[in-house]
């Protein structure tokens, strides 16, 4: 049986390069070169049919470790809460109030970018902290 290699997250969206450049950001990511024959993905995008101008847009991982991201234009808003969810993990092997200061200086960075803190998740006892945010389009994520 064959495993499976590599595969991409997507996201369901309204302006997808505006989303796609947010998370850019979060973690790290870059745009990729735009296909050949394309100086931009400017170019690209003009030479697409109009219905279809805008209407998508990916991030990679730099290091080539990540899983590229994918965010596709839709018609239709969120609506309800996500199913799945990116944990974004800058609290790792910390705990108690290390971690909590991880957390929220994470959180201040995200937050000037545009997200959203929603709650606090307060260690208990199987489970540190975590923060649950949204992005600019209302997408749950985590800060873990």
């Amino acid at each position: 049986m064959a495993s499976v290699k590599q595969f991409q997250v997507t996201f369901d969206c309204a302006a997808p390069e505006r989303v796609a450049r947010f998370w850019c950001e979060v973690l790290g990511y870059v745009v990729p070169p735009p296909p050949e024959g394309f100086a931009t993905w400017g170019d690209f995008d003009r030479a697409l049919p109009p219905e279809r101008q805008g209407s998508w847009f990916a991030c990679i991982d730099p290091s080539g470790a990540g899983p590229r991201l994918f965010f596709q234009r839709v018609p239709e808003g969120k609506v309800v809460k996500n199913r799945l969810h990116l944990d974004v993990r800058v609290g790792t092997g910390l705990v108690g109030e290390e971690r909590l200061a991880a957390l929220e200086a994470e959180c201040a960075r995200l937050v000037a970018l545009g997200a959203v803190r929603v709650r606090l998740l307060p260690a208990d006892d199987d489970n540190e902290s975590c923060l649950v945010m949204q992005d600019i389009e209302g997408n749950e994520f985590c800060l873990d």
